[in-house]
């Protein structure tokens, strides 16, 4: 319950105070909400699997972000950023959807 207030008062604060994102960090915002979306899947994909663990969550919600960025950063630095930003894109995306499949049939039995 305190996470769902959470969500609900960071979104309200974000509609009311309208934050910029600074220059620098705008090529790994994207990237940073797909790996998050990622391990938010995996998480109600393992609750709905009856073997959630928070701690293990929060840490796969924190490295899944961190790594994306260092490998989008990396590849800034070599002069690669765009091909490796859609190459974590694709593979992010494929878990999601696999995580989403997986939900599906748990939650509908298809």
């Amino acid at each position: 319950m305190i996470a769902a207030i959470g969500l609900v008062v960071g979104i309200v604060a974000g509609l009311f105070l309208e934050p910029t994102v600074p220059l620098w960090l705008q090529p790994y915002l994207p990237i940073a909400v797909v790996a998050a979306l990622d391990a938010v899947f995996g998480g109600l994909r393992a609750l709905l699997d009856g073997i959630f663990d928070d701690k293990v969550f929060v840490v796969s919600f924190v490295a899944n972000v961190l790594v994306a960025a260092l490998i989008v950063y990396l590849g800034d630095q070599l002069g690669v950023g765009s091909q490796l930003s859609t190459g974590v894109v694709v593979v992010l995306g494929i878990r999601i959807f696999s995580n989403a499949a997986a939900i599906r049939r748990h939650l509908f039995s298809a």
